[in-house]
């Protein structure tokens, strides 16, 4: 381990300066973990992911009562099989979105009883998979996928349990591109038209599935506890509502995602446990005045459990100053490891490996290496004036949805995945090579 000096403006404990100047990640030296693996480079602190992890489930047990809540991980935050591996270790249940992340979970031997399936379009072929595996639970998106399971289950002469997403008509005042709760929204059945109240008569009218509960999720970067108190409300509503119209008792209530993470400086800090704390002491009173047991509950958390303990390093290229307009910065990443700004204009926070910086800096833009114009990781970027070829660039808080959502475009390979643990590094996933992108050409 480097001796450390945390300074300002590195968002998260984990990132620090050593007394040298470069720039450190988990007391772990970026520039020769660079140099030891290549770039571009995923970096995860193993550490900071599994602090996350008991924050959620110390807080849940806390606030709900021992067995009465868990953390599912989002696994599409971050899919490989060290972190299924890490997540069975520390006692958090997963959900996952497809036949790749559970066959993933399931090379990493994570038992798949513990597995949520989520999708708002799961195939006949999908549902099979998942029962055939033991996927524990589906979260189920609509009508025509609840007969599907129905039928499928019946064949398969076995019965599913599944909860129904609800959308409760919650907007958090976040990205249009993840905000899921609204009533206008892909995802679920809407309190508001009726159709919540369809699907859950639909489901205690079928043999083959056992309708445990409810599920919702109102969306991403939540920062405080307002979101979801407002959503528990809504949804203890329908638990209460649905007991008096239908006899059902609801068993579990799971309130969706995590809390927000800071990408840049004005990004608030936030005390995960404080809010999960709050969100309990609501639900265990308001389900007490509507005269209801509070059925178990879980959460989705995934951004905010590895989102922080990641970074990813780039090698600049080509810098290109135009005088008068602006300069560029390439480095040898880009869009096919970190979409998110091509995407959904994301911010980001970037810093020079080597020192930092100085009072001679320069105002870039950081770009890709891909033949697109959008292929940018960050527009208004402070590096020193003097960055040229060959330096080493950190992008930080990229834990989640950036190797998740990584891609060949161009034909490029995807990075290497490194973890690091107790002053130690190891790989979780290798570099892909081009043998590897043209193996499935025929």
């Amino acid at each position: 381990m480097v001796a450390t000096q945390r300074q300002s403006g590195y968002l998260c404990e984990n990132i620090s300066r050593a007394p040298s100047g470069e720039l450190l990640l988990a007391g772990q030296s970026v520039a020769s973990l660079a140099e030891r693996y290549g770039t571009p480079l995923y970096l995860y602190d193993e550490n900071r992911i599994r602090e996350r992890c008991r924050t959620y489930l110390g807080a849940l047990a806390d606030g709900f009562g021992v067995g009465r809540a868990r953390a599912l991980y989002a696994s599409k935050a971050a899919s490989f099989r060290r972190l299924y591996e890490i997540m069975h270790e520390e006692g958090m249940g997963i959900d996952v979105v497809s036949v790749g992340e559970i066959y993933t979970a399931h090379l990493a031997g994570y038992p798949l009883s513990l597995a949520y399936f989520h999708s708002n379009n799961k195939t006949d072929s999908d549902i099979e998979y998942a029962i055939d595996m033991g996927v524990g639970t589906f979260v189920v998106d609509n009508e025509e996928e609840l007969l599907a399971i129905n039928t499928i289950s019946a064949e398969k002469g076995t019965r599913a349990r599944v909860l129904l997403r609800l959308t409760p008509g919650i907007d958090p005042h976040t990205y249009a591109a993840v905000a899921t709760g609204k009533v206008d929204s892909k995802f679920g059945s809407a309190i508001e038209t009726g159709q919540a109240e369809s699907i859950t008569r639909l489901a205690l009218t079928l043999d083959a599935v056992e309708l445990r509960g409810f599920h919702c999720h109102v969306g991403s970067q939540v920062f405080d506890s307002d979101v979801y108190i407002r959503a528990a409300r809504v949804m203890l509503d329908f638990v209460a509502y649905m007991k008096s119209a239908a006899g059902f008792v609801t068993h579990e209530l799971d309130i969706g995602g995590g809390y927000g993470v800071r990408y840049v400086e004005s990004d608030p800090e936030i005390d995960i446990r404080a809010n999960i704390l709050e969100v309990a002491a609501f639900m265990q009173d308001y389900a007490g005045r509507l005269g209801i047991t509070l059925p178990e509950i879980a959460m989705e958390p995934g951004r905010s459990i590895v989102a922080d303990a990641g970074m990813t390093v780039y090698t600049v290229g080509t810098v290109k100053r135009i005088p008068g307009y602006k300069s560029y910065v390439s480095v040898d990443g880009g869009m096919t490891d970190n979409p998110r700004f091509a995407l959904y204009g994301s911010r980001y926070t970037l810093l020079p490996v080597a020192a930092p910086l100085g009072e001679e800096v320069m105002t870039c833009s950081v770009v890709g290496r891909c033949c697109e114009s959008g292929d940018i990781i960050q527009e208004q970027v402070q590096m020193p004036v003097d960055i040229g070829r060959g330096a080493l660039i950190a992008t930080l808080t990229t834990g989640a949805y950036n190797y998740s959502m990584a891609s060949n475009y161009n034909r490029l390979p995807r990075a290497a995945v490194v973890m690091l643990r107790d002053g130690e590094s190891y790989l979780a996933v290798r570099r892909e090579t081009v043998e590897d992108i043209t193996r499935l050409d025929v």
